[in-house]
């Protein structure tokens, strides 16, 4: 069973998708020849020829443009935008007519397309590189968002995103594209869209996250462990679909839910699980819903990230307070 990282993940989902399925193409910035600014997309131009992976030029709304007229028309696209904050001069075929196309034709046209990008901060990259953008796709309306955190879930996810008939937005973290390494089956295997995965189980506190902050949250949890307190952590996996039952069930067992993101605080995924906390397990609380999450500002760059993202110490310190309360 090989070991790999994620972006070798990424690398080994795409080979698997494009030998099985001759429909699925593989283009975006860089994508071809160089095999993506961080190497995801490497051999796959050399093994499958130009015609299945190339490069595009730097006009986002082209990249995504085009990538619905090849899904309408019979091909599976998976299209590379380089960074987060390069996916907004694509917003505009993104909401007019990614997300519509199934709603607008009543049926009649889906889009199978996945839309990937590096996103998130940590690794001291320049403005626009480094934000974290999921809520701005999970309010639209048919988009599903996903957000893998260890290699194993990148290759299941990625490969269910390719078969999707419907389009995703497929983020990466970059800050653990090369973080770890962990088995990964050689064999098909598709993990399903929308469904969280209990990465800890607990009883003292329900801990929902995803992307990098799954690694930093269960490093926070390893010292909680050394006091006596066992928090439940969930890796949501999916933004949208959210797993709600998921984070419903695990409330209403540990009495307690923090929301951990790297996004800034306001209006985000964060904000979103904790309304649904109020609405089906509030009378199952026993502390306030509560956030760890980057402030309101805009990433602090090139220099000054750990002063800005969250990180294990701050999710210790917010565990704590959540399970001491009137204590």
């Amino acid at each position: 069973m090989p070991v790999l990282n994620n972006v070798q993940a990424v690398n080994y989902a795409l080979m698997q998708e494009m030998e099985r399925d001759p429909s699925v193409v593989v283009f975006g910035e860089d994508a071809g020849y160089e095999g993506g600014v961080f190497r995801a997309t490497v051999d796959l131009q050399e093994k499958f020829g130009v015609e299945r992976c190339f490069d595009t030029p730097i006009s986002e709304s082209g990249i995504v443009g085009a990538a619905v007229g090849m899904a309408i028309n019979g091909l599976k696209p998976v299209v590379e935008l380089q960074f987060c904050g390069f996916t907004y001069p694509a917003f505009n075929q993104i909401i007019s007519h990614v997300s519509r196309m199934r709603n607008r034709s009543r049926g009649r046209f889906t889009l199978p397309m996945v839309i990937r990008f590096p996103s998130g901060g940590g690794i001291r990259a320049l403005e626009h590189h480094s934000e974290s953008p999921e809520v701005l796709f999970a309010h639209i309306p048919g988009l599903k968002i996903v957000m893998p955190s260890t290699p194993y879930d990148t290759k299941g996810l990625l490969t269910a995103a390719i078969r999707d008939p419907d389009p995703v937005i497929f983020m990466e973290p970059k800050r653990i594209y090369r973080a770890f390494k962990q088995e990964v089956p050689e064999e098909d295997y598709v993990i399903e869209i929308g469904k969280a995965n209990v990465v800890k189980e607990g009883e003292d506190l329900t801990i929902v996250t995803w992307g990098a902050m799954v690694k930093d949250t269960l490093k926070a949890v390893e010292e909680a462990n050394k006091k006596g307190i066992f928090p439940e952590v969930i890796d949501l996996r999916t933004i949208a679909p959210l797993d709600r039952e998921a984070i419903i069930q695990s409330v209403k067992k540990t009495g307690r839910i923090l929301v951990v993101q790297e996004a800034v605080k306001s209006f985000g995924v964060a904000s979103e699980i904790i309304a649904l906390v109020n609405e089906k397990a509030f009378l199952h609380l026993e502390a306030p819903p509560a956030r760890v999450a980057a402030p309101d500002i805009i990433v602090p760059l090139p220099r000054g990230e750990q002063y800005y993202m969250p990180n294990p110490d701050m999710i210790y310190e917010k565990i704590l307070e959540v399970v001491n309360f009137l204590t």
